[in-house]
């Protein structure tokens, strides 16, 4: 179960990677664009604790609030990673029109 916490561990720094990230950038896509990954991150933490919750703890009410968070990270990496792909044409033609290629 280490390597479960390890990751969860992971997800969430890279979350707040992301996050930092975002709030130091002055380009609006490129916000936008790290914001997607930084929700891509936080359902991938969301979804490991679920699974860690219902390998640690067995029991009904476990395995209902266990699938719940499972579900809601797994709609978090969905949608993150959709606005990700919508986002990034727009962040690599901003980043080429301020680098001046």
């Amino acid at each position: 179960m280490y390597f479960l916490a390890f990751f969860i561990t992971l997800a969430f720094a890279f979350y707040i990677f992301y996050k930092i990230k975002q709030v130091r950038s002055n380009r609006p896509m490129e916000k936008k664009w790290l914001s997607a990954k930084a929700s891509m991150a936080l359902g991938l933490f969301v979804t490991l604790f679920g699974v860690n919750q219902l390998v640690l703890f067995p029991g009904t009410v476990t395995y209902i609030v266990g699938a719940l968070f499972i579900l809601i990270g797994l709609g978090s990496i969905w949608a993150g990673y959709k606005y990700y792909r919508h986002v990034l044409p727009y962040a690599e033609r901003e980043a080429k029109e301020l680098n001046g290629n």
